[in-house]
């Protein structure tokens, strides 16, 4: 099976969207659980909470990576963004039989891509994403690493990268507006 998340109900046929890459595709994961991050963009939630007019396509934010086992491993680069992120957020996993591999390699362990329609076979209701992350973690699924569980060294890195990452956000007024608002250390 392939794993879809997606805040839009009622998906018989996923398509190809342009995302991250700029080529239509459609992205699946082999795990259910590592999907569950994808039911919420941290970016656009907060831009819409905060009344930001915004009209172009979201930037993704993503804070997660995969530990030696393959197995993934969420971030949190500011206090309480799993609460912020996903807490209260409903959304659905859809599940495909097959794909046709698009053949864009993706680094992300167990992910695959399709440029090609794939039908619906099973659709899952999640009505709070952050519980249900929570679940994956008790199972051992996924694990978590907490903003206050970060180490000096992860602080300092998440500072810098943040700090870069706005830097290269000059086109991407939407992005600036989170990280200015998340990321409250001096941009000078």
């Amino acid at each position: 099976m392939y794993f879809h998340a997606s805040p839009i109900k009622g998906i018989e046929i996923l398509k190809p969207r342009v995302s991250n890459h700029d080529i239509p595709l459609i992205y699946f994961s082999k795990k259910r659980e590592n999907v569950l991050v994808y039911l919420s963009n941290a970016i656009e939630k907060y831009c819409k909470e905060t009344g930001f007019d915004y009209s172009g396509k979201w930037t993704k934010w993503g804070p997660y990576g995969f530990n030696k086992d393959g197995t993934q491993r969420i971030e949190e680069y500011y206090p309480n963004a799993l609460i912020d992120t996903y807490k209260g957020v409903s959304g659905y996993i859809y599940a495909v039989e097959t794909i046709t591999d698009s053949g864009f390699q993706l680094q992300i362990p167990d992910a695959a891509t399709s440029s090609e329609p794939a039908p619906v076979q099973h659709c899952e209701f999640v009505p709070d994403a952050y519980e249900a992350i929570l679940a994956a973690e008790k199972t051992g699924l996924i694990t978590i690493l907490r903003y206050e569980d970060s180490s000096k060294a992860q602080l300092e890195w998440i500072e810098r990268m943040i700090q870069e990452e706005y830097e290269n956000a000059a086109d991407q007024p939407e992005y600036r507006h989170f990280i200015e608002g998340k990321f409250p250390f001096d941009r000078r």
